[in-house]
């Protein structure tokens, strides 16, 4: 068994989907849209067949914003080496977004960043 995709509702999809891009090297496929509900998406596709749905719909409803809040919480990548987690850190750092925790070798042995991206969301760094 193998996880097809993990969804994450947005509010904003077009920066969502930007981000990813822009950062990440995602590759989109072309937006759905459900005008009867408003529900819009797109995957994002990463190699490996691992994807990620990007959602958004007008009665979504929004959670606690904090970093250890239940339920899932970080997305993790997986970069290759610590000169790439180093350098996408300061990348990201230099967009204006904020740095949680690293670069650093954790307890349990991972080289790793936690970068707080669009919309509050977690992105993990990693070899």
């Amino acid at each position: 068994m193998t996880i097809n995709h993990v969804g994450m509702y947005v509010k904003d999809l077009e920066g969502a989907r930007a981000f990813f891009e822009r950062y990440l090297g995602a590759v989109s496929n072309e937006a759905y849209h459900n005008p009867r509900t408003g529900f819009r998406s797109c995957f994002l596709s990463f190699g490996g067949g691992v994807r990620l749905e990007l959602m958004n719909r007008p009665d979504a409803v929004e959670q606690s914003p904090a970093p250890a809040r239940m339920g899932y919480i970080h997305i993790a990548f997986s970069l290759g080496s610590a000169q790439k987690v180093d350098e996408l850190t300061a990348l990201l750092k230099a967009g204006g977004y904020e740095v949680a925790s690293g670069p650093r070798t954790t307890g349990d042995g991972y080289y790793e960043s936690c970068v707080v991206g669009f919309e509050g969301n977690q992105i993990e760094l990693t070899v």
